[in-house]
């Protein structure tokens, strides 16, 4: 350990000087190696010495650790020393080839010192180069670390400077807008004080002194004292706007109340400055109070004045000749028909008249004009209509109500005139008899009705609820009145008896018609429950009067002359699928078909009672029966042969004249002779069966297709 300590010594000294010479080098290299050799050396004995005696060792490996130690050049210099598998247990053998070695590597290294000198000084030249960069990189990483602390100052200083500028913005905004606020322009004031209240400027800068007030207000309440600078300014420049506006309004209020002054121009200004009335609602409430209250009183006037001249005059140009209590279904004094009598007054459910222009009185009169109680009503509730739709609308816009509070002021408004046309209505209900004229102002309601739920206009709808809660039940009334005229009608006191269509029935065809087909488009089911009364009614009595006649043949031929006319009058105006028509439909055919049986009786009953008689036994297998029958088979074949053609002539004459409505009368004829053909081709059936195969009688049946062709000829060709 001493010698490794001095050998490191020796290189201490050897780096820390300046210079050496290459002698003292030379030397001090060849000493160095010797002292290792020797230390490795004795090194290596040592460790040989504590292996098993009978282990050979191999010295490559020292070999190896030589060549490293002394580098490759010596080497190359030195051959290469083979120890093989010699004993190197004694400590001569060793030392031997230890001192071989080294004389042969120091003198490799004597010849090299010049180059490990050179290589001393270079490396000596680096360490002062590195040292200077060791130096410079100090220096680099000091700044560096400043700068690093430099950055961080720099970033502190940002944050806080960028949250003093977003305090300031905050700030500034909030200044800003209070000063903005604050601050009473001279504009606002000269254009307040001087500028009329129609021009847009004062328009503008109303809405900007409305904005102040507001403002001013919610500083008040957070106690600003800035506030109390501009609030006696304000108030005045208040006072004279709400003073100005008060006068602009109320001026176009009192315009309306001028004759003949179209009220809507005025009221379509106001619409166009609501923001007068919301500016005196949010500052002035007792002038906005005011100012509602005047628009009210004065419209409500305006409304009833003019509705109570208009009905007033509507009625001049109605029919004289109206419906009394007289006039029913029943029997009775007078024979106005037409009351009964839809015509054209349905005309005034058509969308073109209903919501067509309103009737002008004046007008009316100046040509002599007459029209039906309906036609007045619709006219009249039309102009309600168009007048309330209008108002409502008006009322919610400016005054900026909603709701009941719109209702509610619609109504202070609408009012008067509403109850007035309710009072007028029942006045003229309660002595009308007309049931269609009431009717049909019934449905003009219900159109009405569905007209301002189209617009969304809810305040005439308890309006139209009352009035038809009075038309309703007035209609009832007056047909139940017709109900009971029908029921208590005697057919012994009508006079002489007629087969043609009773005028009583045909009242009903006429009224049941009109009433269908009106009803049709607003089904309802009080009026289908009346109309089934009625139709019961007037089919008792028509079977009451076809009682009265003393042959059956003229009662079918009452029957069915009734049943056609009501029937056809019916088709006319309702649906082919309507209650009425299929009721009427059906008696009528059950009834023809008695009516042919009738009048087929007489010439050919005979034949008819023996094909029945005979298809009875047939279908029980004892046609044998009539084996015996053949005098009575013989006379029907040629009575039927020799007055078939008479009997036909004759029928389809006596038809024509029973019958009113020739297309029927036709239809029976038709119907007859067909029902011939069909008895006639029985009784040639029966007769072709084995019983009746012998008769000689048989040859004279007529040929049936021939019967056909001959009959044909009889037929009215329309």
């Amino acid at each position: 350990m001493a010698e490794e300590a001095q050998i490191a010594g020796a290189v201490r000294s050897n780096s820390g000087a300046d210079s050496v010479s290459a002698g003292a080098m030379s030397y001090l290299q060849d000493e160095v190696m010797r002292t290792f050799t020797r230390v490795t050396a004795a090194s290596l004995v040592a460790f040989a010495r504590s292996l098993p005696s009978a282990a050979p060792l191999a010295l490559s490996g020292f070999t190896q650790m030589t060549r490293t130690c002394c580098g490759k050049s010596d080497f190359d210099v030195v051959p290469a020393l083979n120890l093989g598998d010699l004993d190197i247990t004694t400590d001569e053998f060793i030392l031997d080839e230890v001192d071989k070695n080294l004389n042969s590597c120091a003198g490799a290294d004597i010849k090299e010192s010049q180059n490990i000198a050179s290589l001393h000084n270079q490396i000596t030249a680096c360490d002062s180069i590195l040292e200077r960069m060791e130096g410079m990189l100090s220096s680099f990483q000091s700044d560096l670390s400043s700068i690093s602390s430099e950055i961080q100052t720099l970033q502190q200083q940002s944050v806080s400077m960028n949250m003093r500028l977003k305090n300031r913005q905050a700030v500034r905004s909030q200044l800003s807008q209070l000063v903005d606020e604050l601050v009473v322009p001279s504009t606002m004031i000269s254009v307040i004080l001087d500028s009329p209240v129609t021009e847009q400027e004062f328009l503008e800068q109303l809405h900007e002194l409305n904005s102040k007030i507001n403002y001013a207000k919610e500083l008040s309440f957070r106690e600003t004292l800035a506030c109390s600078d501009i609030q006696d300014i304000v108030d005045r420049l208040k006072i004279k706007a709400v003073s100005k506006i008060r006068e602009f309004i109320l001026q176009k209020i009192y315009s309306f109340r001028k004759p003949m002054t179209n009220y809507q121009i005025p009221q379509n200004t106001l619409l166009k400055y609501r923001f007068f009335y919301q500016f005196l609602l949010a500052n002035e409430r007792t002038v906005a109070k005011e100012i509602r209250d005047e628009y009210v009183d004065t419209m409500s006037k305006i409304y009833f004045s003019y509705f109570k001249s208009y009905s007033g005059r509507l009625l001049k140009v109605q029919y004289e000749d109206v419906a009394d209590k007289d006039d029913l279904m029943g029997p009775s004094l007078k024979s106005r028909n037409t009351i009964f009598t839809l015509g054209q007054r349905g005309a005034v459910l058509s969308p073109a008249e209903l919501e067509g222009p309103i009737l002008i009185p004046h007008a009316a009169q100046r040509g002599d004009s007459r029209y039906p109680y309906e036609t007045l009503f619709r006219s009249q509730h039309y102009a309600l209509l168009d007048n309330g739709c209008r108002e409502f609308l008006f009322l919610s816009d400016f005054f900026m109500v909603a709701g009941n509070s719109a209702l509610d002021l619609f109504n202070s408004i609408m009012g008067k005139t509403l109850s007035m046309f309710l009072k007028n209505l029942s006045t003229y209900l309660s002595d009308c008899y007309d049931s269609i004229a009431v009717f049909l102002c019934i449905h003009i309601i219900l159109r009405f009705r569905a007209i301002t739920a189209k617009r969304n206009i809810p305040a005439l709808d308890k309006y139209w609820e009352a009035v038809l809660e009075l038309l309703w039940p007035r209609f009832e009334l007056i047909l139940e009145m017709n109900i009971q005229s029908i029921r208590n009608t005697d057919p012994q006191k009508l006079g002489v008896l007629d087969t043609r269509p009773h005028y009583i029935t045909r009242r009903y065809a006429e009224f049941s018609s009109a009433i269908v087909s009106i009803n049709q488009t607003f089904p309802n089911e009080r009026t289908n429950t009346l109309l089934g009364q009625l139709q019961i009614e007037v089919e008792n009595f028509v079977l009451k009067m076809a009682a009265e006649f003393p042959s059956r043949r003229d009662q079918l031929i009452f029957l069915i002359n009734n049943y056609d006319m009501m029937l056809s009058v019916l088709m006319e105006r309702a649906a082919d699928d309507s209650k009425e028509v299929e009721g009427f439909q059906q008696l009528l055919l059950a009834r023809t078909q008695e009516f042919i049986e009738e009048i087929l009786s007489p010439p050919f009953g005979g034949m008819i009672a023996f094909v029945k008689e005979s298809e009875a036994l047939m279908e029980k297998g004892q046609l044998d029966k009539l084996k015996n029958d053949e005098a009575r088979i013989t006379q029907l074949v040629r009575g039927f042969s020799s007055t078939w053609k008479q009997s036909v002539e004759a029928l389809s004459q006596d038809v024509m004249r029973s019958f009113t409505n020739f297309k029927n009368g036709t239809s029976i004829i038709q119907g007859a002779l067909t029902q011939l053909i069909q008895y006639y081709h029985g009784f040639h059936k029966v007769l072709s069966q084995p019983t009746f195969r012998s008769l000689a009688v048989r040859s004279e049946l007529i040929n049936l297709h021939h019967l056909m062709v001959e009959v044909k000829k009889h037929k009215p060709n329309f």
